[in-house]
């Protein structure tokens, strides 16, 4: 009687043998194996019968998880992503010597056997005898194949993935019960097909197709009988016969493999002997997994697709259940990403900004009426190096953005004029607009109780030259900052707060926007993303559309193709046409003449503003055409780098403004994606200027150019007195908040620690020159 191991368990011989009991009786049972002597094996097997038949009769197969592939929206691929780098192939779609290669080294009967191999189990137990140890196993393909499906099965839980490849004999009565099953059912034909797609081939290869490619850069059933040996031998030892890492060894195994089919009658002496002396013949393609291989610098893009599919209830009622149908991938993402957009925003981008800079870029282009994503980029590359970066800057912290977003200046001064449009205020509405004021209040919220200045907050524009009256053109020109906020105090904050969220406008965290006057001077933090799809209703003269970056998905699930539910752009109205020409006309003038002169497009439509935030941490453009709107962002992701005496892009800079860096990065990027592109036309509404009036009063005989109905600087405004001499002092909550060039005031609030996710910029090594 053998021995007994020193910690009590059965020896290697005892295990087998009692395995080998098991596995007659079940094929007794099962299966109809013949049933040789069971008390020769000296077995008491009852208890494992039993424990045997209480499994579950079926085997549940997963799909097996393929490679995930994203298009653009020409069909471009923009990047494959996976958890298995896995192509699943039918059998005639692989090389008929991959087939008898896989076979002879690994079951050799395989076509004569059932589930299990009773002389291979006979062999394996006599040398394991003989050895004293397991240096012998007896596992059919089939045996193999039910083991790899509970492998794969566990995915990536490195618990449940130990637990399907214990060596244990409750493991090994489960795969034999389960190899049976599938004997049965599918036949051998179907099991060697399952079992190439299924099985490891090392370097991220699952199945033999991503094995042909990975080793070879060829397909599966393009295999010479060489390729299909090699291929083989790595599968019971994909580290110890890794080509890639080890020729000398992985040639001994290719060699022995091409041996055993000769033996076998799958090829002459002569094929094989040929073959032996064949160099490996590698041509390796290295793995290219993951939105960080993506083209064209669309890494983020096909961040935020995945992320989308994450987080849409249309793809699964929880996150565990999207997640796991994107784990099994098989999928062919179409996207919205327009390949001439998105080439345009990166060539921009690198062109104006440089990856070392110790600021970063984003851009967005969005298109009017549909919602489409067409591109979206950023100067510091997708990735996890130095002046690399995972975070998308162009969208919410929910889609892997930045923790609130970035205050945005001036650029959210368009909302406010929307909002006074949509009241009934004129296009020629004027206000005092001092150079400095305190924040005017109380000041109606949609809330029962007013904001009110406790603090006795200020506010200045840019420069003491910048004082009223203004009017609503000239200011939205200048960006003036103490007209936007007595505009605010005249209609109150509920028609800006209701305007935004027509226009979706929400902070990076998801947050509505606070209701107090700083919001006209773009004290909250938004995204790219977000500004572009709001002013694309500008465009739309008045419908938003909800920003889409998916068009259409196919999966494939057991060698059928199925479409799967996309989430749709709904697209509603946020405001009148009426109001929506006005705003554009009032934006063409800042392109024009005003602040944005750098970023005007001369060959067709543009409007736009610029956006400067307190001691220049950040600087905006946002502009559009009547066929495409897109946001430029420009400053550091966590709110430290002060543009001032700055080289951007090996330009210098004594002060950066939205203007003068921002602009003309979206005057590049907009030229680039709309070439070729039809040329449409603004609807306009004419709106006289003060010069135009006074030459009117003039002619009419009167020369009073401040007769409007708020009367001149010195008169009752909206319930608040429009003097300039409210004293001294400096921006709150705000600022300069859309100043764009000149003096610049020093804040009189601080931003929390925490507020921006954490950057370091990719670690950018300073400025130029």
């Amino acid at each position: 009687m053998p021995k007994n191991r020193s910690g009590g368990g059965l020896s290697p011989t005892q295990q087998a043998a009692k395995f080998l009991g098991v596995s007659v009786l079940a094929g007794a049972v099962l299966a109809g194996i013949a049933l040789p002597a069971v008390g020769a094996l000296g077995l008491a097997a009852k208890g494992s019968v039993e424990s045997f038949d209480e499994l579950p009769a079926n085997l549940k197969t997963p799909p097996l998880s393929q490679r995930t592939t994203i298009l653009d929206a020409k069909g471009g691929t923009i990047a494959t992503v996976y958890s298995r780098d896995r192509t699943v192939v039918d059998l005639k779609d692989i090389s008929p010597y991959m087939q008898q290669a896989i076979v002879a080294i690994e079951d050799a009967r395989f076509y004569q056997h059932g589930a299990v191999d009773l002389k291979g189990v006979l062999r394996a137990l006599n040398r394991n005898a003989q050895s004293g140890g397991v240096s012998e196993g007896a596992s059919t393909l089939t045996q193999q194949y039910v083991k790899n499906v509970f492998v794969e099965e566990a995915g990536d839980d490195p618990t449940k993935v130990a637990q399907a490849t214990q060596q244990t004999l409750g493991r090994k009565i489960k795969e034999l019960k389960y190899a049976i099953q599938v004997e049965e059912e599918l036949g051998k034909k179907k099991i060697l097909e399952n079992y190439l797609n299924i099985t490891f081939f090392g370097q991220q290869a699952y199945g033999v197709e991503a094995a042909a490619q990975r080793y070879f850069s060829k397909s599966a059933k393009d295999l010479k009988v060489q390729e299909a040996a090699l291929l083989a031998g790595i599968v019971q030892s994909p580290s110890r016969y890794d080509p890639v890492n080890d020729e000398a060894e992985a040639t001994k195994r290719r060699n022995t493999v091409l041996q055993r089919m000769a033996d076998m009658g799958d090829i002459s002496q002569a094929e094989a002997d040929k073959a032996k002396e064949t160099p490996l013949g590698l041509k390796v393609s290295k793995p290219k997994n993951g939105c960080i291989t993506a083209v064209k610098g669309a890494g983020f893009f096909c961040k935020y697709v995945e992320k989308v599919f994450l987080s849409e209830p249309v793809f699964g009622k929880n996150r565990e259940t999207r997640a796991k149908i994107w784990n099994q991938g098989g999928l062919t993402i179409t996207t919205t990403l327009d390949p001439q957009s998105q080439k345009s925003v990166q060539a921009s981008l690198k062109d104006h900004v440089y990856q070392d800079d110790k600021v970063a870029a984003a851009t967005t282009l969005v298109e009017p009426g549909t919602g489409k994503i067409l591109g979206m980029g950023q100067s510091k590359p997708f990735g996890f190096g130095k002046n690399e970066t995972e975070i998308n800057y162009s969208v919410d912290s929910k889609y892997g953005g930045s923790n609130f977003g970035f205050p945005t200046g001036s650029t959210f001064k368009p909302f406010v004029a929307a909002a006074a449009l949509e009241e009934g205020r004129p296009p020629t509405q004027q206000y005092s607009s001092p150079y400095e004021m305190e924040y005017p209040s109380p000041v109606q919220t949609c809330e029962s109780a007013p904001w009110t200045n406790r603090n006795n907050e200020k506010l200045e524009n840019e420069s003491e030259s910048e004082h009223g009256p203004y009017r609503l053109k000239k200011a939205m020109e200048l960006s003036v900052n103490t007209y936007f906020v007595q505009m605010i105090a005249d209609i109150g904050l509920c028609p800006v707060v209701n305007i935004t969220d027509k226009l979706q406008v929400r902070q990076g965290n998801g947050d509505k926007l606070p209701e107090r006057p700083a919001i006209a001077l773009g004290s909250v933090g938004l995204s790219p993303l977000t500004m572009a799809s709001a002013y694309a209703a500008f465009a739309s003269r008045g419908m938003y559309c909800t920003p889409i970056a998916i068009e259409s998905i196919s999966q494939k699930v057991g060698g059928q193709q199925k479409s799967l539910e996309v989430p749709k752009s709904t697209c509603s109205r946020a405001m009148s046409e009426q109001t929506a020409d006005t705003v554009n006309s009032l934006l063409q003038g800042v392109v024009d003449s005003g602040t944005g002169k750098e970023a005007g497009l001369t060959d067709r439509d543009s409007a736009g503003k610029t956006g400067t935030t307190d001691e220049r941490r950040n600087a905006w453009f946002v502009g559009y055409t009547p066929n495409l709107s897109g946001a430029v962002w420009v400053g550091s992701a966590t709110q430290k780098v002060k543009m001032r005496n700055i080289y951007i892009g090996g330009v210098y800079n004594d002060l950066v403004y939205g203007g003068r860096v921002p602009g003309p990065i979206w005057r590049d990027a907009m030229l680039g994606a709309l070439e070729g592109k039809p040329v449409d036309e603004f609807n306009t509404i004419h709106i006289p200027d003060e010069d135009e009036d006074r030459d009117r009063d003039r002619d009419k005989g009167r020369g009073n150019d401040d007769d409007d109905d708020n009367g001149n600087g010195d008169n009752l405004i909206g319930g608040l007195l429009g003097g300039g001499d409210n004293g001294g002092g400096n921006g709150a909550n705000g600022g300069n908040g859309g100043a764009d060039g000149g003096t610049e005031p020093s804040p009189s609030f601080s931003i929390p620690e925490g507020w921006w996710q954490g950057q370091t910029n990719g670690n950018g090594t300073g400025g130029r020159g």
